[in-house]
């Protein structure tokens, strides 16, 4: 045996040492080269700034008034979630998988990286990596491998990897110095991806299994975590064996640390994935015509807000929380109606025109090139003619291929060229419907048409159409407000005439929908609840076209109206969020209620950005508005009255209801405007083509085509105990109501007219 002299000893202790130190020192100026990106050599580092307010891509979320996700606005659908929103099951799987010294450790875990080292030199891949939770988190919210961070040498490959795991490592030190153990995890939990652009456990298990993060059980806890390995490879939608196994060796290391029994762990590895996968896209969720509107609005609001604050906000990326005006359960029973009723509208269209195609002239006969005009207007021929040239565009329209379509009984796969296509969606009625609470503005449901996948157009405030009918309260108020008459004076159902002086140049005469008169002395309520034409003819003669196009504005009316006679039988374009908006104002005692849909808009961490408040102006008297209800509760309550058959969807029944139908020339479009004491609701039904339509007054009269969704839709919130703010009841009548009618008054009691003393004929003012 050699033994070294005491002096020999020492001398190779202190090279050692030398050794180790000139090692230690090597290392810290390598550090410090990287941390400094010493000569631009090494690519820069997050700043201070950034480390102490990490950011990653959230999307901004739509939340209703009930506190419900209407849905997102995202690149990278993640929202980010508090560790005590998340199961303990996760966080177990998670520390017995990824990182299992993960609270003893200060960033790095020195027997990892040993473990790594050791794969390596066996060739053992499978020993596993050796990037703790923390360094994982520096990767993800600060992007260290992205050219932005990348220097000279980073464009050689291996050095790349090195010196971004240094940085890496620089970063989860100080992210270990900067929070606790709860914030990273926290931050772990709401960055990494899980595949099928889902980030984040909050927004994983909603997709995954329809959950919420916190009811989690334990394989489920496990089949997530073992995707964070390779989101691909472990996808268990494309890869269920590769998922399944991956999933039971997470249960095995669950078992291994003791967070799960043997007996657990046997009977959970036997256990099928249990999914219940819900994509989330733009496509799907409550209210997507409402987010789609809301798009435009806020991202021109995030402009303006950046530019007089001097932030960077982004709708996609900044993780805002948009709190709406809308009730996720009326716009639920919206759309349910809606559907309900428009799958048997269409049912009844296509029986009408079986065997023939229902784009027709005002002749009734089919409009030839309807389909070849329709073709050359669509955006798919358009881009190919310009590409490829007209010639080679028809081809390509004309050549069938599969797709899907819509049905009403379900998505299906049909072959079909683009041209059958567009033939076969012609054929679809559509419809708008939207309500708001008029006491403050408060839009609760948006429904802009019958399938937001397939048909992309809003029908609420993207589409106007002309109103009909519905446009006759604005001609009422006119004449009312300017003292013309009273709500007790009769008008003579009777031809009327408007010549030049009254800005009919050829002159006209307008019909009643039977084409009869009845030459009848009607009260104003019958008149309107009947909706008579004669007798709206006679007041916009009596008013002026010029004045009701006023008071049309002045309530909430914003489209160009036309200020001639026609205009007192709806033919002027208007869209269901302005007649909505108008209407309100009488059911709101004469103020005049911009339509809200905004309460809030927060940042990603609760800070208020701004606050929304409703806007109102008494436009007519409390009073006036009250008699416009009584007239309009005619159509309802009076026998002919054109809402009538709402009593068989029983919403009547200890109501009240002021209403309105309307129709259009040739039934081209059907209206219902239906108010209650604290909710106002329109909904209009039509084709896409003014040509597309019924035939008959029986099929399509707005009582017919647009009322019953209303019916099933009251129904439905009457039903809901939780609305109670909406029940049913009489609305609210002013204080000292008085209805003057010339001299005489109306009985609190029994809301009946009593004349004064004259002859019958004087009421008669027509």
């Amino acid at each position: 045996m050699i033994e070294l002299q005491p002096g020999k000893y020492r001398r190779s202790i202190v090279r050692l040492w030398r050794f180790v130190a000139f090692g230690l020192g090597l290392v810290i100026l390598y550090i410090v080269a990287v941390s400094f990106n010493f000569f631009w050599l090494f690519g820069g580092m997050p700043d201070l700034k950034t480390l102490e307010n990490p950011k990653s891509e959230l999307a901004s979320e739509l939340i209703s008034e009930d506190g419900k996700s209407l849905g997102k606005y995202f690149f990278e659908n993640r929202i980010s979630i508090d560790i005590a929103q998340i199961s303990p099951n996760l966080i177990n799987a998670l520390i017995a998988t990824e990182d299992a010294r993960f609270v003893n450790h200060s960033g790095i875990d020195p027997r990892s990286l040993l473990r790594v080292f050791k794969g390596i030199v066996s060739g053992n891949s499978s020993s596993g990596g050796g990037s703790t939770l923390t360094q994982q988190v520096a990767k993800n919210l600060f992007n260290t491998r992205s050219e932005e961070f990348e220097g000279i040498l980073g464009k050689i490959p291996l050095v790349r990897i090195v010196i971004a795991k240094t940085k890496e490592w620089i970063l989860a030190v100080i992210l270990e110095r900067k929070y606790t153990k709860q914030e990273i995890m926290k931050m772990y939990l709401n960055t990494v991806s899980f595949g099928n652009n889902t980030y984040g456990i909050k927004v994983a298990a909603k997709t995954y299994f329809n959950k919420e993060a916190w009811d989690l059980n334990v394989p489920e806890a496990a089949l997530l975590v073992g995707m964070l390995q390779n989101p691909t490879l472990f996808n268990p939608l494309r890869f269920p064996e590769n998922a399944l196994n991956r999933r039971n060796i997470v249960l095995g290391q669950m078992m291994k640390y003791d967070y799960l029994s043997t007996d657990k762990f046997d009977r959970y590895k036997e256990k099928s994935l249990g999914l219940n996968f819900t994509v989330d896209s733009h496509n799907t969720g409550l209210a997507p015509y409402f987010r789609e509107s809301m798009r435009g609005y806020l991202k021109n609001w995030i402009k303006v807000y950046n530019e007089e604050h001097d932030e960077t906000y982004d709708l996609y990326t900044s993780g805002l929380r948009i709190y709406t005006t809308i009730d996720s359960r009326m716009q639920r029973y919206q759309e349910e109606a809606l559907t309900e009723h428009m799958k048997q509208q269409q049912k009844l269209f296509d029986a009408h025109w079986k065997g023939r195609d229902p784009w027709i002239d005002k002749n009734g006969k089919e409009i030839p090139g309807f389909i070849n005009s329709a073709v050359r207007k669509s955006p798919h021929f358009i881009s190919l003619k310009r590409d490829l040239g007209e010639e080679e565009a028809w081809r390509i329209m004309k050549k069938p291929y599969k797709m899907k379509v819509f049905s009403w009984n379900g998505e299906k796969e049909v072959t079909m060229s683009p041209i059958d296509s567009i033939r076969y969606y012609k054929r679809f009625l559509r419809a708008g419907m939207m309500s708001m609470d008029p006491r403050n503005g408060h839009v609760k449901a948006w429904v802009g048409g019958i399938n937001f996948k397939y048909f992309k157009y809003d029908h609420v405030k993207q589409g106007s159409r002309q109103p009909g009918s519905t446009f006759k309260p604005f001609v009422y108020v006119s004449a009312l407000d300017k003292n013309f008459l009273t709500p007790c004076d009769h008008v003579t159902d009777q031809p009327v005439y408007f010549g030049p002086s009254d800005g009919a140049p050829s002159g006209w005469s307008p019909h009643n929908s039977n084409n009869k008169y009845s030459y009848q002395a009607l009260s104003l309520r019958q008149a309107l609840g009947k909706s008579v034409n004669t007798v709206s003819a006679y007041l916009m003669k009596m008013v002026r076209p010029k004045t009701v196009v006023d008071y049309a504005h002045k309530l909430g009316i914003t489209s160009n109206l036309q200020a001639v006679p026609s205009l007192c039988l709806g033919i002027s374009d208007v869209s269901v969020y302005e007649m909505v908006g108008a209407y309100c104002a009488f059911a709101n005692g004469g103020h005049r209620t911009e339509p809200m849909t905004i309460l809030r808009i927060e940042d990603r961490y609760g800070n208020v950005l701004q606050e929304f408040f409703q806007k109102q102006n008494q436009e007519i008297s409390e009073n006036m508005a009250y008699n416009m209800l009584y007239l309009m509760r005619g159509a309802v309550e009076d026998p002919g009255g054109t809402a009538g058959r709402l009593k068989q969807y029983g919403v009547t029944e200890g109501n009240e209801i002021a209403a309105k139908t309307g129709t259009t020339s040739n039934y081209s479009d059907g209206w219902f405007m239906g108010m209650t004491q604290h909710l106002v609701s329109g909904i209009w039904v039509g084709g896409e083509d003014r040509s597309i339509h019924f035939r008959t007054i029986e099929l399509g009269q707005g009582g017919r085509i647009a009322m019953p969704a209303w019916g099933i839709f009251m129904k439905k919130v009457y039903n809901d105990q939780s609305l109670v703010q909406y029940r049913k009841g009489p609305f609210n009548k002013p204080e000292n109501y008085v209805r003057e009618c010339g001299g005489g008054v109306v009985s609190d009691s029994t809301d009946t007219y009593v004349p004064p003393s004259r002859s019958d004929d004087e009421g008669v003012l027509f």
